[in-house]
């Protein structure tokens, strides 16, 4: 094997411990099948069996397991696939905190919601403790969600009077006008990935009297200009969008007691000019700057189902294998 054998024990909760196995155990032989080392289980423990290297990686899996378990009734096999793929089984890829650190836990209304991996870990302790932040990587890792978890989390907190959800409309001019209805009703369609994610975190009836108290505030981003935002947490999505002048315009709201946070794909720019866009540029521009902080998702990052990831890695070398 290479390594030195060693023995350790996981302690799992007794309410999801059946579950967290599986049906005749199939979950944990599943888990097994990814390492070499010998997974057995009983009375609430999982013994651990094999090399030293692995014993991290297996506990931050059973760890991730245990507590997707508690806030969902069913976990699916993609599921822990994500976890699996995410703890290093077949990327190479290893958690840069020490493990005494543990994962950040944001709870909302509705539940509690774990960071999955690195990436995901520095980015959510960058919102806590930076007033910009900028997230870029591909869809399906996080990067609007975590930083809706986190606006609710301060809400609920009241470290901030506002949640502010903004995004660049219609990218030629935001020109909203041949739309029909009022403006909620023009750009409810933008903002769907945002009301998603809201949902999950409030009921529905709290997500309604919250916009309609102005505590929850969802418009475009050239309803912004002109304003000073004071004791408010921002999300700029779909950063990728933006002219330059709109990201600088967004950058400089920031009032009393705020912090933004913009997110977005360089890889889906609809700009027609695609390096004209205002998040590539921020990107070069503000780097070490302080208080503004910067975190880079990749594929291997993706916690969607595991088809998302092989998508985007297919469609990348159609893109690289065309420029050539």
């Amino acid at each position: 094997m290479g390594d030195e054998l060693g023995q350790t024990e996981i302690r799992v909760d007794d309410a999801v411990f059946p579950r967290l196995l599986g049906v005749e155990d199939t979950n944990l032989r599943h888990i097994e099948g990814h390492f070499r080392s010998r997974l057995t289980a009983r009375g609430g423990r999982i013994s651990i069996e094999g090399p030293p290297s692995e014993q991290e990686r297996i506990r931050r899996v059973f760890t991730d397991l245990e507590a997707l378990y508690r806030d969902r009734a069913d976990v699916s096999i993609e599921d822990i696939n994500t976890i699996l793929r995410l703890a290093g089984t077949d990327s190479g890829y290893k958690r840069e905190v020490q493990p005494s650190e543990g994962l950040t836990v944001i709870e909302t209304p509705m539940g509690t919601i774990r960071t999955r991996g690195e990436r995901q870990e520095r980015y959510v302790r960058m919102m806590d403790k930076l007033s910009v932040v900028f997230s870029v990587g591909p869809a399906g890792t996080g990067k609007t969600y975590l930083a809706v978890a986190m606006a609710i989390d301060r809400l609920q907190r009241r470290l901030v009077e506002k949640v502010i959800l903004t995004r660049p409309v219609v990218e030629t001019g935001e020109a909203l006008g041949f739309l029909p209805g009022d403006i909620l009703e023009k750009v409810d369609p933008y903002f769907r990935p945002l009301y998603d994610a809201l949902d999950e975190m409030l009921s529905r009836d709290k997500v309604g009297r919250f916009i309609d108290r102005g505590i929850i505030e969802i418009a475009p981003l050239a309803y912004m200009r002109g304003r000073t935002l004071n004791n408010a947490f921002v999300i700029l999505d779909e950063a990728q969008n933006t002219t330059s002048g709109q990201m600088k315009m967004f950058l400089t709201r920031l009032g009393v007691s705020s912090s933004a946070v913009a997110t977005g794909d360089l890889t889906q720019i609809d700009l027609p000019n695609p390096e004209a866009s205002g998040l590539l540029e921020a990107r070069e521009l503000l780097q070490g700057i302080k208080g503004i902080g910067l975190v880079e998702f990749t594929d291997q990052d993706v916690v969607r189902h595991r088809l998302v990831a092989d998508i985007l890695r297919a469609y990348r070398r159609e893109n690289d294998d065309s420029q050539k």
